[in-house]
């Protein structure tokens, strides 16, 4: 490969400049940021143009010093690394925090309509970014509220990390009757050996959840490892949130906003609360048809099982559907696993974003945090566009869920933007439904090298306004549904590839229960937002009326989800994000028509929606893109099964 003017970071390799990297380097650039700031306030002379570009400075290291930080402190084996990393993340967040309260530093943009004169229209979208961001901090309170609104925020970060620290280090686990694993897969069965008390031991890790949840067919089972799971890091965590709801509520009023939703969303594309009650309602209304019949149908075949059941819970929810699925559109989950071998699948992910992107992925031999991490180069016609990280299986004191992570923030002509996955997949077979979710989190990778080439730290990569963001991962989805795209990796252990009519069962069979799964979402966006709107005094009891009232399938009596419910730091009261960027996910989706692969959609795709990262307005994105507007067309035939 051709040299590349710019080199990936270089990781340490020791457990000592590990500790370094994690405390120390963030450390540099937090000294960096503070003599930027006293050279904007201390030198007078500096025009606009140049007190922006300092900005960016600043902008740049701070994000050096947070996307390791967090991505360390949920990934790396040692912990206190962890802890150093987690340290060093409340410091970057307390130190944006005290800058937004710095009137000397407000001084340096409040006065500068005179100087506008000239700028760029980055530049002027940059400064006006700029005011607001001083403005939503709270430079224009009075001491005593400056003061609190500071002393909130730094809680608010500390609180965050408790919270997510507690889901990670959560793990539960049951130990239930060997002979109570009837329907599960003969590989996971030989995988849970059988104690001296005919006994097998079962965790909240997904790999042991999900098939489970999907093949177990003794009901009890299911209830039990569920119930373990919707417990993750209760009651550790429930005091935590109530203090976290609560200084989030103090915070928003003394900035002037009405609540917590307004707040988070006067920067992003739905504008207001108000709205983001209105979109949950008009999704629920478009759910409502799909989800009443698909309940009846799931009802019957549990009563099959159950005589007496008379509601079907989260914990029957995916058992349920994958009976369906088999009986009634000879779709059978376990026979479609046995085509999801994880490195055929990380191989055909690899190749199908790589086909439908234009770029290579080339294995790099490099220093990482664990041995299990992957690592590539981007490149593209030789030129090496950025470097992503895949930490992809489960172990202790790792993130344990699906995400991605950022490492190195993108600067053209400076620095390669790096990204990293952190998931927890099996070793060996996948759920089609990781399938899905390994494409999803891969698009949010693929976002952040190919958007991650700008000149300014605040729009680079995945920055863009954070209920857009899921857009381009959820239309990634899509190609784990493509016949062309299974064809090429989707193979058993006899060679065999995946049946086409196979495919064409399971896309079929996929529309069954896309209605019930919807409210199943809207449980999750209802409590993320009704937390923080209605600030209920009894967790639980709230909590299990918003699943109740948002689908007819019920949570489990009793339970505590909500402790164990990760979105609430990062997402705070915005997870509808994830069904109004599936609005526009779908509607992208229809510019493809019927080859996912078309060589001009796909690079039109990629420069138009990908490669600008922030630096426009997602609507903007959006409508370049499309021609038009987004509308809610393609979602609600989507939801129709069309």
């Amino acid at each position: 490969m051709p040299e590349s003017p710019l080199e990936p970071l270089t990781l340490p390799t020791d457990p000592d400049a590990w500790l370094a990297f994690a405390d120390e380097r963030p450390r540099e650039r937090l000294d960096r940021v503070a003599a930027i700031d006293a050279r904007l306030i201390a030198e007078t002379g500096l025009t606009l143009r140049e007190r922006l570009a300092l900005w960016n400075e600043a902008d740049i290291a701070l994000a050096e010093a947070a996307a390791p930080s967090h991505l360390i402190s949920e990934s790396h084996p040692d912990a206190a690394v962890r802890d150093a990393a987690e340290k060093q993340a409340q410091a970057v967040d307390a130190a944006q925090s005290r800058r937004l309260l710095d009137r000397d530093l407000w001084g340096v943009f409040a006065d500068a309509d005179a100087d506008t004169a000239g700028l760029e229209p980055d530049e002027q979208r940059l400064l006006d970014h700029v005011r607001r961001d001083f403005r939503r901090g709270g430079v224009d309170l009075s001491d005593a509220d400056r003061d609190r609104v500071r002393e909130l925020t730094e809680r608010d970060t500390e609180l965050s990390l408790t919270f997510s620290r507690n889901i990670r280090e959560g793990r539960r686990q049951i130990r239930v009757p060997a002979s109570s694993l009837e329907g599960l897969p003969a590989d996971f069965i030989d995988e849970h050996p059988v104690d001296e008390e005919g006994m097998v031991t079962l965790t909240t890790e997904y790999t042991d959840l999900m098939p489970v949840r999907e093949y177990a067919h003794d009901r009890a089972v299911r209830h039990a490892l569920v119930g373990a799971y919707n417990d993750l890091a209760w009651p550790e965590n429930e005091p935590v949130l109530t203090e976290l709801l609560a200084g989030r509520a103090e915070r928003a009023t003394l900035l002037g906003y009405g609540d917590w939703a307004d707040y988070e969303t006067e920067t992003r594309m739905i504008g207001s609360s108000a709205a983001v009650a209105t979109f949950l309602d008009r999704v629920a209304e478009a759910a409502a048809p799909a989800a009443a019949a698909e309940y009846e149908r799931v009802l019957e075949r549990l009563r099959r099982d159950a005589s007496d059941a008379d509601a079907v819970t989260i914990a029957d929810f995916w058992y349920l559907l994958g009976a369906l699925k088999r009986e009634e559109y000879d779709v059978d989950a376990q026979v479609v696993r046995s085509y999801f071998r994880f490195d055929r699948v990380l191989d055909g992910v690899l190749a199908t974003t790589g086909r439908l992107l234009d770029v290579q992925y080339v294995p790099v031999d490099a220093p990482s945090w664990h041995d299990d991490v992957r690592t590539y180069d981007v490149v593209r016609a030789g030129e090496r566009l950025g470097r992503i990280h895949l930490d992809l299986h489960p172990r202790e004191g790792k993130y344990n869920h699906a995400a991605c992570f950022g490492l190195a923030p993108g600067i053209s002509g400076r620095t390669l933007p790096e990204s990293v996955l952190l998931c927890n997949f099996s070793r060996g077979l996948l759920e089609h439904d990781e399938v899905v979710t390994f494409f999803h989190e891969f698009g949010h990778l693929v976002h952040d090298i190919l958007g991650g080439h700008q000149k300014w730290g605040r729009w680079t990569g995945v920055a863009t306004e954070w209920d857009f963001v899921e857009a381009p991962s959820q239309l990634l989805e899509e190609w784990a549904w493509d016949a062309e795209a299974l064809a090429s990796f989707a193979v058993n252990d006899e060679g065999q590839p995946i049946p086409a009519d196979l495919v064409d069962r399971m896309r079929t069979a996929d529309a069954f229960g896309r209605g019930l799964e919807v409210t199943r979402q809207l449980g999750h966006a209802t409590t993320s937002y009704r937390l923080h709107v209605d600030r209920p005094a009894d967790l639980q009891t709230a909590v299990d009326g918003y699943y109740r009232a948002a689908s007819p399938v019920t949570p489990l009596d009793g339970s505590h989800s909500y402790a164990g419910f990760g979105h609430l730091t990062g997402y705070g009261a915005c997870y509808y994000t994830y069904q109004w960027s599936l609005v526009i996910a779908r509607d992208l989706l229809s510019a493809f028509g019927d080859d996912l692969f078309d060589p001009a959609t796909a690079t039109r795709y990629r420069r138009e929606i990908l490669e600008p990262g922030g630096t426009r307005d997602a609507r903007d994105l959006v409508r370049t893109f499309l021609g038009r507007d987004s509308t809610f067309d393609a979602y609600r035939d989507w939801l129709a099964g069309e």
